[in-house]
């Protein structure tokens, strides 16, 4: 008799604990599917702020792009070459970013969108790699080696390069570091006096505002 009721408690307590268990990791996935949704979310608010889907801002982008392909052409200074790959997990790849300070190396997609995002950083705004302008460059914070986890450990003075199939390897120092509110995109104003600048670009832990890192060009 006793026997039996020890059975049945082990019994009892096999279920209890395996119920406990599938209840918390349903809570981590539901925690982390919330997480993704809500960057995704936040990344969707800035884009939609700037109108970037829209037919009228797209030809402006063309020919912003236009324009700085025609000042880089008139250009003399020769920078070092590296052949990057043109595709990556089936997107375009328009650079390779390398940040030797938080041992990141990942491949810049050339247009954003939420399934790209989920895959490697992508270009978000402004001037192509390494042209005259502000080159900006959304990613999410996870903890993939191709992702911006570790942006939040940057200083100012850390050094990154930018590599493309056109101009080159150029190298750029971080000089600013700070936090916005998802709402906030002066961090894409193109005005960059003529020169090379790079703009990172990727959530706080929480969510709740963004990194940004500014590098201009390394004189």
């Amino acid at each position: 008799m006793k026997e039996k009721k020890n059975k049945k408690r082990l019994i009892n307590f096999i279920i209890i604990s395996a119920f406990l268990s599938i209840t918390i990791w349903l809570g981590v996935e539901e925690y982390k599917d919330t997480k993704i949704k809500k960057e995704e979310t936040m990344v969707d608010s800035h884009y939609n702020t700037q109108n970037l889907t829209t037919s009228n801002n797209s030809e402006k982008e063309t020919q912003e792009e236009n324009k700085t392909n025609q000042i880089t052409t008139k250009m003399t200074k020769e920078y070092p070459k590296e052949q990057v790959i043109k595709e990556y997990e089936g997107y375009p790849v328009i650079a390779k970013l390398q940040i030797p300070t938080i041992n990141l190396e990942t491949y810049i997609l050339k247009q954003y969108s939420v399934e790209a995002l989920n895959v490697s950083v992508t270009k978000f705004w402004g001037a192509n790699p390494n042209q005259i302008g502000n080159f900006c460059v959304a990613g999410h914070n996870f903890q993939n080696e191709n992702m911006f986890h570790d942006l939040r450990k940057l200083e100012i003075g850390n050094r990154l390069s930018i590599s493309d199939n056109i101009i080159g390897k150029v190298e750029y120092e971080v000089y600013d570091i700070y936090k916005v509110q998802p709402e906030d995109v002066s961090c894409l104003s193109q005005e960059t006096n003529g020169k090379r600048e790079v703009t990172l670009i990727t959530c706080t832990t929480d969510s709740e505002k963004r990194i940004i890192v500014k590098a201009k060009e390394l004189e």
